[in-house]
């Protein structure tokens, strides 16, 4: 049996062409090299791996069973993906796309043509930032309790009641304060992303991360992804900035990081 075809990304034939050598680098094996499959005006980034090896079932089990293995793997598909980021424009594919051979990658690629090109076209100069709000829950609860016209206005309400029906209704205020904050969260992250949508081609709202992944002690409010145009970039991060010196330090902490392959905003798979 031949060997399968690992593909990392896709690029603009146009752009392949025009350097002169193709950066060397380790494929994901550990031995073979990385190199290039031009089919009209994609190029496709590929490494040959062994077929008795890395088949569609030993992979699995490594998924499965081997997790050192696939942290190391993950790592290096990930840093050569942001390596071929910085000197062309990229369609990064996901972890482990591979193919039975060249023929298969190529009838796939011309099957799509279209849709890849007009994908490279949409990405050429621009950048994919992700942004992530973190809330200290406890800190903004008090704030809540304190500040939230709902709350006062139960507070007060319970206030006027007989002695014997205050005890039982002041465990509701518990409960309204928890939705008071859940409600308070989604405001704030809500208008942060609308304001920094303006900056943006595309924007795409992604599921937010538990503490076990983030390893914090506050928690993920928000997690978003932005396309943006180069010259755009400064005043986003303005915009960022601007919203940390406004919130920061009252139970709020903004994150943005970048640029990183369009992986968000690619259609080829």
């Amino acid at each position: 049996m031949g060997d399968l075809i690992y593909l990392y990304g896709l690029i603009p034939t146009e752009e392949a062409a025009a350097h002169q050598s193709f950066p060397s680098f380790t494929g994901f094996d550990g031995e073979r090299k990385l190199y290039t499959i031009p089919i009209d005006n994609v190029t496709a980034v590929v490494c040959k791996l062994d077929s008795d090896h890395y088949s569609e079932e030993a992979i699995k089990d490594k998924i499965d069973s081997d997790m050192d293995w696939l942290q190391e793997k993950a790592f290096h598909h990930h840093e050569t993906v942001a390596a071929l980021y910085k000197s062309f424009t990229i369609i990064p594919l996901k972890f482990c796309t591979i193919y039975k051979n060249e023929e298969s990658l190529q009838q796939t690629i011309q099957s799509n043509q279209t849709r890849i090109e007009e994908t490279l076209s949409k990405l050429k100069g621009n950048e994919e930032w992700n942004v992530k709000i973190y809330s200290d829950d406890n800190e903004l609860k008090k704030q809540v309790s304190e500040n939230n016209e709902a709350i006062e206005a139960k507070k007060q309400e319970i206030s006027e009641l007989p002695r014997g029906r205050q005890f039982f209704e002041k465990k509701k205020i518990d409960k309204l304060i928890e939705n008071e904050l859940e409600n308070e969260k989604n405001r704030v992250c809500e208008q942060v992303h609308e304001k920094l949508k303006e900056h943006s081609l595309h924007a795409a709202i992604k599921k937010n991360w538990s503490k076990d992944v983030t390893g914090l002690k506050e928690n993920m409010a928000w997690n978003s992804v932005f396309l943006l145009p180069i010259p755009n970039v400064e005043s986003f991060l303005e915009e960022m900035k601007q919203f940390e010196q406004e919130l920061g330090g009252t139970g709020w902490r903004f994150e943005a990081t970048g640029p990183w392959p369009a992986y968000h905003f690619s259609s080829f798979s």
